[in-house]
């Protein structure tokens, strides 16, 4: 692992511990070059996951991404950094078991409502008013109800 601060190669373990409720792995890491401490997260995946944008163009999925959209959605909500990350690990997870390799932006926006839906309806309102692209008042009413619908 490559020292962030000085670029340095060959960085030492210091300490593995499971985080997350045990989907990954913490490390604190120290860089002998420099004497910096750093922590690094290792996560399993099942699989590469290629996302098909809506232009049709492929890219490389992107779970910091994915988590920044759902960290958005949930600002301000009662939910700590842990139950974000379990959030968003369920939300990754549920599209590699899924998907072959390719998964369309839609798809994963579906599974974000799918899931924001039954996590928190703040959240859910959010994250539907910028991926269905809301751009008027009655949007959201129609959205809201739906919502009281189901």
């Amino acid at each position: 692992m490559r020292c962030p601060f000085c670029g340095n190669e060959d960085t030492q373990v210091k300490d593995s511990r499971p985080a997350e409720d045990g989907a990954s792995i913490r490390r604190r890491r120290s860089c002998p070059a420099c004497g910096n401490r750093f922590t690094t997260f290792e996560r399993v995946q099942l699989r590469e996951l290629v996302v098909i944008k809506s232009d049709g163009r492929r890219v490389p999925f992107d779970r910091d991404k994915l988590a920044r959209s759902v960290r958005i959605a949930l600002r301000k909500r009662p939910f700590d950094e842990e139950r974000i990350e379990r959030i968003v690990n369920g939300i990754q997870r549920r599209l590699e078991v899924e998907a072959d390799s390719e998964v369309t932006s839609r798809r994963i926006g579906d599974v974000v409502l799918d899931t924001l839906r039954d996590v928190d309806q703040v959240a859910y309102v959010r994250f539907a008013s910028v991926y269905r692209n809301f751009r008027e008042a009655k949007d959201f009413q129609a959205f809201l109800g739906q919502m009281d619908g189901s």
